[in-house]
């Protein structure tokens, strides 16, 4: 698969999530951002003006992770934070889902509470990209399906496999198995575990249109010009 290292870019989340991350660590991602121009920065929420106001302008986003990382938040709670988040200046949020509810069979339950979210990023001053987590390592197949097709009912415009923080990240079956599912219409991120442009070229051509990644540097340096 033939990429140029700015399409490349322009595809990556370029992420930290890190409890111990300081302010000049996210000053130096977003530092990072200008410089390779990836799509967003993907920061935890207290971090997101600080982002926001050192990439005002250069027509990078923030995005902010949402019930991260275990997903066990209320829905309330969830929709608070997204709201908040917005308000503070990210563009897009990834909200991990109610995994035990998903598993216990709670479908309506996990309609709901992606619902919450869109509903909350819908009704922001500046409507937002809401991605959602399903967390695939904790889920079979079949699971990972019904979790898409919530996402698409819901009016999420993506699904992401991984947290990062969980037993395992992306791979190309799963990648292949939601991109399947919702069709070309969504939006499939990439996230957990990818540290080359191996493995990144391998997700987009599964059917991811995002990845997120600490290691985006590291990739790009792999692209040939």
């Amino acid at each position: 698969m033939k990429i140029s290292k700015r399409e490349m870019a322009k595809m990556i989340d370029h992420t930290l999530l890190k409890a111990a991350a300081t302010g000049e660590d996210i000053r130096q991602l977003c530092r990072e951002a200008g410089d390779y121009g990836f799509a967003t920065v993907c920061v935890n929420p207290c971090h997101v003006p600080l982002a926001g106001d050192m990439l005002a302008g250069t027509g990078i986003g923030v995005c902010a992770v949402i019930g991260f990382p275990l997903g066990a938040t209320s829905s309330a709670a969830k929709a608070f934070e997204a709201a908040e988040a917005i308000r503070s200046g990210a563009c897009e949020v990834d909200m991990v889902i109610n995994i035990g509810a998903l598993k216990s069979g709670g479908y309506d339950q996990v309609l709901q509470d992606i619902r919450a979210v869109v509903r909350a990023a819908e009704a922001a001053d500046q409507a937002a990209l809401v991605k959602v987590i399903i967390e695939t390592c904790y889920l079979t197949d079949g699971e990972k399906v019904a979790a898409c097709r919530l996402a698409g009912e819901a009016g999420a415009h993506f699904v992401k496999t991984s947290t990062g923080f969980g037993t395992g990240g992306a791979t190309v079956e799963d990648i292949a198995l939601m991109r399947k599912t919702v069709g070309p219409g969504m939006g499939v991120k990439a996230s957990g575990g990818i540290k080359n442009a191996r493995q990144a070229l391998s997700m987009i051509e599964a059917g991811a249109t995002r990845i997120g990644a600490s290691a985006g540097m590291e990739i790009i340096a792999e692209i040939a010009d």
